[in-house]
């Protein structure tokens, strides 16, 4: 993790831990007027802290300062070694600048930050952290169908 500028292309996932389960992802958009920013899903209404449910209706791509999201931010792009990077200038960056300020609705299993992280840098929705959680809810899950409790 980094407190400083790690060294950032246009087109990287940027990752910012959040706890021990889960972290906030965006893709990084360059600079402008030498400050570094970032394109991520966020919650619209700045009151919506927890969305309902996991889902907040009310949600859109952003472009904020790298910093502003967090100090402690590491590159992330997770699915390179098995999928290709879409080119940023001609397909990432007006994917990002169509969706700003577009109403995007946030679901945490289906269309979270990193799922539209992955979506834009290579055009398929994926979010290894739920992943990880579908791990372990699963097998519970299973078993309680089994026993008919579910």
């Amino acid at each position: 993790l980094s407190l400083n500028f790690e060294k950032l292309f246009p087109g990287d996932i940027v990752e910012y831990p959040r706890n021990k389960y889960f972290s906030h992802f965006g893709i990084y958009f360059g600079e402008r007027d030498g400050v570094p920013y970032v394109a991520h899903l966020t919650c619209r209404d700045a009151d919506t802290k927890i969305p309902l449910f996991g889902r907040a209706l009310r949600s859109e791509v952003k472009l904020d300062p790298l910093e502003l999201l967090g100090s402690k931010y590491k590159v992330n792009n997770m699915l390179d070694g098995s999928h290709s990077p879409r080119d940023f200038h001609s397909v990432v960056k007006p994917a990002i600048e169509d969706m700003l300020g577009r109403d995007v609705t946030f679901d945490i299993l289906f269309h979270n930050s990193e799922h539209q992280a992955t979506l834009f840098r290579y055009g398929v929705k994926k979010s290894q952290q739920i992943e990880l959680v579908y791990e372990h809810i699963m097998p519970s899950w299973k078993k309680l169908f089994e026993e008919k409790k579910l």
